[in-house]
């Protein structure tokens, strides 16, 4: 199962990146990775759960979150490396392990950024109407890509500036519709269109799961750069436990916000429905409404910079180490960042923008379809991350940890419990999108196999070898 390592090229180093960040600029990525989930994507969980159904499944799913980020932080100061789930499940599993945890994470942090650049473009088309919005989705791939090109302070700092950005737009948001809010507008038809709980609402509340999840979908993604932290046994922990703690917050006020001001069903299947709530309740010409759209933009473009951010350091570890192409893991002589990983997840991206028109599946939108797959990544990339924690600390009891997960084993086994009930959950609702991950993921354990003799030559890492038996 294991690959034999054989002695790299004499005069090899692997590259590495720089140590720039402190503990509010890593709070501003993972709060930033997360926030648009409060903003779009959420709302079709209410099409299958309803409002009072969908309350129960994010109830569920942050109790997963919670308990996984107070777990997953001891993995990320233990092992502050650029591939995250990657690197600890290949510590724990061996190679084999950090293909899945590596394979899941990308499709994670590929995925998401299409689905995030189609809401851009939709809240932008609001003010221009006339403008594509896959065209203002595509001209987001460029900008954000550059500005990652040009350096991880820049775009940390740019990245916490947008975060603050769009909280306080949250914020005025809950603020300026609490007057038009009533619990009975919010509680019409909420399980599942009915007034009262049936089998039915139980099937809806496990199909909404996926856009539940999408609430705090990547807040893992921080630990991509852990390699570019500043003392992270110390940084991360804060980071982390901020940013899941902020996260919460915002996402039960927005979702119960919104969902008391108009009829809910307008709201559940679109791509703004912020904007739209709003409108219901002040009207087109209202200003705080155009303040939403602009300002409310803010929170899409922290999400989607941060995690082009993530997507390109897990190319460039994956790549460092033999599971991808060496070229992906060269750095820009320039400004010294994984430029070539950075267009890799472009190009992807790019493409399922602009693929709707062909690929369908289930009667969803291309957006709802494309959350969905992310959210399958994020899953298995959860499960085998608590797996690879349980297991480290089993094989390696010594290991220098300087935070300590709390409540353990109880943390991690809730998170990997719960991890799983939403796989299964995601699976039976969701049958096509899962054949598709699973066919992605034949055809890259493909070439994995064939590409063991690139991965015995890639330059030692002392974070992914130390326990290699």
């Amino acid at each position: 199962m294991h690959d034999q390592p054989t002695p790299p090229t004499p005069g090899t180093h692997a590259p590495h990146l720089k140590k720039v960040l402190g503990t509010f600029q890593l709070w501003g990525i993972a709060v930033g990775l997360v926030i648009s989930g409060e903003y779009f994507g959420w709302s079709y969980g209410w099409a299958s759960a309803g409002t009072l159904g969908f309350l129960v499944a994010t109830v569920l799913v942050a109790a997963m979150y919670t308990s996984f980020i107070f777990s997953f932080t001891e993995l990320t100061t233990a092992i502050p490396h650029a591939g995250g789930p990657f690197a600890y499940a290949r510590r724990a599993f061996g190679p084999a392990g950090g293909f899945v945890a590596g394979y899941a994470t990308l499709v994670e942090f590929v995925f998401a950024p299409p689905a995030i650049a189609l809401a851009i473009g939709a809240y932008l088309n609001v003010q221009f109407p006339a403008i594509n919005a896959k065209y203002i989705a595509l001209g987001a791939y460029v900008v954000f890509i550059g500005l990652n090109w040009v350096g991880v302070g820049i775009a940390a700092t740019f990245e916490l500036i947008v975060t603050l950005l769009a909280i306080f737009e949250l914020l005025v948001f809950m603020g300026v519709v609490s007057p038009g809010w009533s619990w009975t507008q919010f509680a019409h038809l909420g399980w599942a269109g009915s007034d009262t709980f049936s089998g039915a609402t139980v099937a809806g509340i496990f199909a909404s799961i996926p856009f539940a999840i999408w609430f705090f979908l990547a807040i893992e993604g921080a630990a991509m750069a852990a390699e570019e932290a500043r003392d992270p046994q110390r940084t991360i922990p804060r980071a982390y436990i901020a940013g899941i703690l902020t996260l919460v917050a915002l996402a039960f006020g927005v979702m119960v916000m919104a969902g008391g001001v108009t009829d809910w069903r307008t709201l559940s299947n679109i791509n703004d429905p912020l904007p739209q709530a709003m409108k219901a309740l002040l009207g087109a010409d209202s200003g705080w409404l155009h303040m939403m759209v602009w300002i409310g933009l803010f929170g899409l473009v922290a999400s989607f910079h941060g995690i082009i951010m993530g997507y390109s350091r897990q190319i460039f570890a994956l790549a460092r180490a033999g599971y991808l192409p060496r070229a992906f893991a060269q750095l820009s002589p320039r400004f010294n960042t994984p430029h070539r990983a950075l267009l890799a997840g472009g190009v992807v991206g790019v493409l399922a923008i602009f693929s709707d028109e062909w690929v369908q599946f289930g009667g969803q939108t291309l957006t709802a379809n494309i959350v969905t797959m992310a959210v399958f990544g994020a899953i298995v990339m959860y499960i085998v991350s608590m797996a690879a924690l349980l297991r480290l600390r089993r094989t390696e009891p010594g290991m220098h940890r300087p935070y300590r997960a709390p409540l353990y084993p109880f943390f991690p086994v809730l998170a990997l419990a719960l991890g799983v009930v939403c796989l299964i959950a995601m699976v039976w609702f969701n049958t096509v999108l899962a054949a598709v991950f699973l066919a992605l993921m034949a055809l890259a354990w493909v070439y994995y196999a064939a590409t063991a003799s690139r991965r015995a030559e890639a330059a030692p890492d002392a974070l992914l070898d130390a326990s290699t038996r």
